[in-house]
């Protein structure tokens, strides 16, 4: 509890940029998630492009796209459009932000993995968003400015 509340007492303008950090990705991701929802067949969309990188995706990825994605490419459309309109709009809010951090990394490390991209490859943007993601988590974003903040006395599983 000290943690906390020390923190609280820390608090100081200087932390806006962690703020800005976590609205931007917020925005791109709810605009993102909304966009394949409201363009129609995200699913068949996504299955023509994951047939077209299979090869160039890491061994692991390569087995579960072939034996698990496509197969189910509705259901996975679906959870990739809802999981980036609901990870951008827990950032922007700045409710439960470290789950949707964690879940925001898990999901661009799928994509990188998909993609099959180099790490420090000038293409990879989804590095980027991955790292976004971790340092979101890691500096605990969800205490600057959001409803985390006003929650976390009474539920402690935010702080």
């Amino acid at each position: 509890m000290s943690n906390l509340n020390e923190f609280q007492s820390k608090k100081s303008p200087h932390l806006w940029p962690i703020t800005l950090l976590r609205a931007y990705t917020g925005i791109f991701f709810l605009s993102h998630g909304f966009g394949k929802l409201r363009g129609g067949n995200f699913a068949e969309g996504m299955s023509g492009f994951i047939n077209g990188r299979l090869e160039d995706s890491f061994g692991f990825m390569r087995a579960f796209l072939e034996s698990v994605v496509l197969p189910n490419p509705g259901l996975f459309g679906f959870l990739v459009s809802w999981g980036e309109l609901l990870v951008g709009l827990a950032l922007i809010v700045g409710l439960a932000t470290r789950y949707a951090s964690v879940a925001g990394a898990i999901m661009v490390a799928a994509f990188w993995f998909t993609k099959g991209q180099g790490m420090l490859e000038g293409q990879n943007h989804d590095v980027i968003w991955f790292v976004i993601f971790v340092v979101l988590a890691a500096v605990h974003a969800g205490r600057v400015h959001s409803v985390d903040a006003k929650l976390a006395d009474r539920f402690r599983f935010l702080a």
